[in-house]
């Protein structure tokens, strides 16, 4: 008997006209600022008025990048769909220094291994994402993820869209109210 065709819940809340598409890397202090926004901003924008969609953005100078964004879309994949990836981003988020390299290249993680970023995301979040994370049919989530990002010439994170163009001169820093004046145009 096969396994169940993997399939990964989109990481979009709401169900507005209006798109706003947020490119994200996981454990980059700037897409941890903007993701501890998002509710906010559902909550200040209305889940009518916006379909915020988030998109992952792995970065190799963020050293366990890969292993991470595979963890969250592993997520994605169990009974709690798209709930389990954000609280895996959550935690994240909320421990990112465990995640990250000093300067992008020395300190404590240097002695990490994988399974030691596997076993971090696990507690820190609750969810055992672990047996969709060892499907080898994940990297094709991964793989959407990675093309759409450069179909768009995604390459810092985070990149904001409204509408399917390009917001440049959107940032984490910003107010929400100022994002909400952008999405609802």
């Amino acid at each position: 008997m096969s396994e169940k065709p993997l399939q990964a819940d989109p990481l979009v809340w709401g169900h507005g006209k209006n798109v706003f598409e947020v490119f994200l890397e996981p454990t980059c202090p700037f897409s941890v600022r903007a993701f501890n926004k998002f509710d906010a901003l559902l909550e200040e924008v209305g889940e009518d008025n916006v379909t915020l969609k988030i998109h992952l953005q792995s970065q190799p100078w963020h050293m366990y990048s890969g292993v991470i964004v595979r963890y969250i879309l592993a997520a994605s994949t169990l009974p709690e769909g798209k709930e389990a990836a954000k609280a895996v981003l959550k935690a994240v988020a909320d421990h990112r220094e465990e995640f990250e390299f000093t300067d992008h290249c020395s300190g404590p993680n240097m002695d990490a291994t994988p399974n030691d970023i596997l076993n971090r995301l696990e507690s820190y979040s609750g969810v055992n994402a672990r047996e969709a994370f060892a499907r080898p049919e994940l990297q094709n989530v991964i793989k959407w993820h990675s093309k759409y990002s450069r179909q768009n010439g995604i390459h810092v994170s985070p990149t904001f869209m409204v509408n399917g163009l390009a917001q440049p001169d959107i940032g984490s820093g910003d107010e929400i109210s100022s994002w909400a004046k952008r999405i609802l145009g």
